[in-house]
């Protein structure tokens, strides 16, 4: 038996068909590339499906999240302004009704009427927005520690209506100062001085300036804010030094040093020619004299360079003001450096972090390039348990500055004399190295030690006679 296969019978299309199949076409292909991979809202609520009924769900849960974003945020804004006072109101109103009511106590049928009545009152203080251009200014930005320091700030009405007073509250460090602002009319401007306590070194922020619009019992309060915060600088106290004082080394215009040198500018004696010196330094007049070359010696000049090295170890001071005292007699000696245009490094202890695995050998420089940028730093600087001690920080400085000729060291009453000297012998030789000691408990005294000048003060105003002296010494 033979199969024979026959081919498929193709259909028959006719005129009408063939553009009822070629629309059918146009519209699947429509419909698939608009919703095969998009994933997004509508995808994830109504699928693929599309029509009246599709757009119509969407439509609703749209409005649901604009309804519940409007009422979310209107409740925030009522929320920020409520006091627990204000809640605690609340809550109580509608129970004091109730139990008043059922137990015929009128009583606390009165006082919920009345806390109504207070709710209601109330909300007439949130009602508007005070149209103010205020300025929040610092008279003198930094002051020297027990200086009085002013703030300033000024209220402006630029509308065409008149705005009632409202209180105007400004942050000062841990304090509050407040300022009751009478009613502006238009165009009117409000001037008013308040005190920045500056009995402390260190940076206090002052503002940002908000108004304050509250009821009197302080059921509501709203609050806005109109200026940026500012910082006032309370400096350490420094005392003018002598230039003189901080001579123990001279410049080139001054005295040289005792080292000897084949090329200076400041002439010593004649020695005999030695093989490598240069021939332009012989002297032929008193070789002719005396038959052998004899050639020019000098004696070397240098550029003073300054450390003042101040330690923050804890350990290393006995009180506060030991502390405080410290860093007015670092602030001085790195002023009077600034205005002689010395080359001076100012340089504290850095300190170890909590978790550190291993101590940390460092010493932050603080900026020497203008009075106010080094005493803007010194504010900033606190002692603190885990910070270098002098001996360290010594030996930090010594390997971190080069060419130093003086040195002062700056602690309090706690260090001994074996640590001053482990910390003067971490310099190089020839260079000078004075360590203060602020004791306000003790008589100012000046000895000196192999290698190092130890002066004890008991007030800042005993640094200039002392470094005198021992730069007489």
């Amino acid at each position: 038996m033979i199969f024979r296969s026959r081919a498929p019978e193709r259909p028959t299309l006719d005129g009408d068909t063939i553009p009822r199949l070629r629309s059918q076409s146009r519209t699947d292909t429509t419909s698939s590339t608009s919703s095969v991979g998009v994933s997004n809202s509508r995808t994830r609520i109504v699928g693929a499906r599309t029509g009246v009924l599709a757009d119509v769900v969407i439509a609703s849960v749209r409005a649901s999240r604009a309804a519940r974003s409007a009422v979310g945020s209107s409740w925030r804004r009522v929320a920020g302004v409520i006091t627990p006072l204000g809640w605690s109101m609340i809550a109580l109103v509608p129970v004091s009704l109730i139990v008043g009511h059922r137990l015929g106590w009128m009583e606390l049928v009165v006082a919920g009427y009345a806390g109504i009545g207070l709710l209601a009152v109330a909300a007439l203080y949130l009602i508007g927005r005070s149209a103010f251009d205020v300025e929040l200014v610092l008279v003198h930005p930094r002051v020297v520690v027990g200086d009085q320091a002013l703030g300033e700030i000024v209220v402006r009405n630029p509308s065409r209506f008149r705005v009632f007073g409202v209180k105007v509250e400004i942050p000062v460090g841990r304090g509050l100062a407040e300022i009751v602002m009478p009613g502006l009319r238009r165009g009117a401007v409000f001037e008013h001085a308040f005190a920045i306590p500056a009995s402390r070194r260190g940076v206090v922020t002052v503002g940002p300036a908000r108004t304050v619009r509250a009821d009197p019992v302080g059921l509501v309060r709203r609050e806005l804010v109109w200026t940026e915060s500012a910082e006032l600088f309370v400096h350490p106290r420094t005392i003018g030094i002598p230039s003189t004082s901080t001579g123990f080394v001279r410049d080139l215009e001054g005295n040289p040093t005792r080292d000897l040198t084949s090329s200076d500018v400041s002439f010593h004696a004649l020695r005999e020619y030695l093989p490598g010196d240069e021939r332009r330094f012989i002297h032929w007049k008193s070789s002719a004299k005396t038959g052998k070359y004899m050639v020019r010696q000098f004696e070397e000049t240098r550029r003073s360079q300054l450390v003042v090295a101040l330690t923050l170890a804890s350990a290393d001071y006995r009180t506060d003001d030991e502390f405080e005292m410290a860093v007015s007699v670092t602030g001085s000696l790195g002023v009077r450096a600034i205005r002689d245009l010395r080359n001076v490094s100012v340089v504290v202890s850095e300190k170890t972090p909590e978790f550190a695995k291993r101590t940390v050998f460092a010493i932050r420089p603080l900026a020497t390039l203008s009075r106010s940028r080094l005493l803007d730093d010194l504010t900033l600087v606190h002692h603190a348990p885990n910070a270098l001690g002098i001996a360290d920080v010594s030996r930090v400085a010594a390997d971190s500055v080069t060419g130093i000729s003086v040195a002062f060291l700056v602690c309090g009453s706690t260090v001994t004399a074996s640590t001053l000297r482990l910390a003067a012998s971490k310099f190089p030789v020839g260079v000078e190295v004075i360590a203060v000691i602020c004791d306000p408990d003790a008589a100012p005294t000046m000895r000196r030690v192999p290698g190092l000048s130890v002066l004890t003060i008991g007030y800042l105003e005993d640094l200039q006679k002392s470094l005198a002296r021992a730069a007489a010494v």
